[in-house]
C-alpha cells in the first residue's frame, strides 16, 4: 500500500475526491483485481482508502462545485457553420457552370472545403487533445476519411456505371452524367459539422457535471450512458433532417441509410479522438469494403472470375448500390458504438488530464 502510494501520491494529494483518483488509478491500468490484492472489492473502495491517507493542504475544505462546461463562444459557433457554407457555395458553382469551369469550380471547392473544415477539428468541442496519436496513425485516419467522403460524392455512381457495364466515360459533376455525382449526402454531412459540434459539447459537459456529482464509478457509468446514447440519437436526428433538407434542394434522391451511417461512423470516431481513445481500424475496414465493391465487379469481367461479382451484383439487385456503404459503415460504426459505450461512460475518459503515470 505504502508503494502504491508513494506512486500516485501528486495525483491523491490534488484530488477533490475519492471518483477522482478512482479515475485517474483506473486511467493508469488499475483494476479492480488489483485492487483485491490490497484486500478492497473494487477500485473505488481501494481510492477511498488513498483518499484517506494521503494528507492534502486544506484538507477539510469543502467539496468543490461541479466543474463548468466550456461557454458557448459565438466565434466558435460560426466556425462550425463555415464548412456547410463553403460546400453549399461550391455546389451552386459545380451546378452554374459547364465544361473546364466545371472542373475548376469543383477543384477550388474541395480545396475550400478542406480548409474551413480544419479549424473545426483544431479548436472547439470536436478538438483533439495534446495526446494526439503518432503521426502515422492520424495520417491514416486523414486518408480513410477522405476517402469515405469521396466515396459518398462518386462512389455510388461508379458502382451503378461498373455493374451496369460502364463506367463510358469521367464525371461530368451532374447527377445525370454518364458517372452520377450525389451532392447532396456531402452537402448534408458538412452542415453536419455545427450538430456534431454542439452534440460533443453536450455530452462533454454533461459528463463533467456527472463526474462532479458521483460517488461511485458504477453511479457514474450509469449515469452517463444514456446521455452518450441520447447525443448521438439527436445528432443522427438532425443529420437525418439535413439529408432530407439537401435532397429536397437539389432534386437529388437521398440515400439515408448511407448517409446516416457514414454520419454516424465520422461522428463517433471524431468523439473517440476527442477523449484520446483509440479508435481500432473500423475507418480502415469501411474503407476497404468501399473499395473492394468496384473492385470485384471489374475482376469479375476476367475470364473464370465472374463469381468474384456475384455478391456485389446479388447485393445490388436486391438493396440498391448504396446497400455497400450503407453495410460497411455500418458496421464500422456499430463497432465504435459499442466501443464508446464501454469507454466514454468510465470515469478514466474524463479524468483531468496530466496525471503521472
Amino acid at each position: 500500500m505504502r508503494a502504491l502510494m508513494h506512486r500516485h501520491r501528486a495525483l491523491c494529494e490534488r484530488a477533490v475526491d475519492p471518483l477522482e483518483i478512482a479515475a485517474g488509478l483506473e486511467a493508469h491500468g488499475v483494476t479492480d483485481r488489483t485492487a483485491a490484492r490490497f484486500r478492497h472489492r473494487d477500485v473505488f473502495s481501494l481510492a477511498e482508502e488513498l483518499y484517506a491517507r494521503v494528507p492534502r493542504d486544506g484538507d477539510r475544505r469543502p467539496p468543490p462545485e461541479p466543474e463548468p462546461a466550456p461557454p458557448v463562444r459565438a466565434d466558435r459557433v460560426l466556425l462550425t457553420l463555415l464548412p456547410g457554407a463553403v460546400c453549399a457555395a461550391a455546389v451552386t458553382a459545380v451546378r452554374l457552370t459547364e465544361g473546364r469551369p466545371r472542373l475548376l469550380a469543383a477543384a477550388v471547392g474541395v480545396l475550400a472545403v478542406a480548409l474551413a473544415v480544419r479549424p473545426v477539428l483544431r479548436r472547439g468541442p470536436l478538438a483533439a487533445p495534446a495526446r494526439t496519436p503518432a503521426w502515422r496513425a492520424a495520417t491514416g485516419t486523414r486518408a480513410f476519411t477522405c476517402w469515405l467522403l469521396a466515396y459518398a460524392l462518386l462512389g455510388d455512381g461508379l458502382l451503378r456505371a461498373v455493374v451496369d457495364g460502364g463506367p463510358d466515360g469521367l464525371p461530368t459533376g451532374a447527377a445525370d452524367g454518364p458517372w452520377p455525382v450525389a451532392t447532396a449526402p456531402v452537402l448534408a454531412l458538412t452542415l453536419a459539422c455545427a450538430p456534431a459540434a454542439w452534440s460533443t459539447h453536450l455530452f462533454t459537459a454533461g459528463a463533467r457535471r456527472r463526474l462532479a456529482a458521483s460517488r461511485g464509478l458504477e453511479e457514474f457509468t450509469g449515469a452517463v450512458q444514456p446521455l452518450l446514447l441520447g447525443t448521438f440519437a439527436l445528432f443522427l436526428g438532425a443529420l437525418t433532417a439535413l439529408l432530407a433538407l439537401c435532397g429536397a434542394a437539389l432534386g437529388e434522391p437521398v440515400g439515408y441509410p448511407a448517409g446516416l451511417t457514414l454520419g454516424a461512423l465520422l461522428l463517433l470516431a471524431r468523439l473517440l479522438a476527442v477523449h484520446n481513445v483509440p479508435q481500432g481500424p473500423a475507418l480502415a475496414v469501411a474503407a476497404a469494403t468501399e473499395a473492394a465493391a468496384p473492385a470485384l465487379v471489374l475482376a469479375g469481367r476476367l475470364p473464370g472470375c465472374a463469381f468474384l461479382a456475384a455478391p456485389v451484383d446479388a447485393l445490388a439487385d436486391a438493396w440498391g448500390t448504396g446497400a455497400v456503404p450503407a453495410l460497411g459503415c455500418g458496421a464500422a460504426a456499430l463497432a465504435l458504438l459499442l466501443r464508446a459505450t464501454r469507454t466514454l461512460t468510465r470515469a478514466p475518459a474524463h479524468a483531468p488530464t496530466g496525471d503521472p503515470a
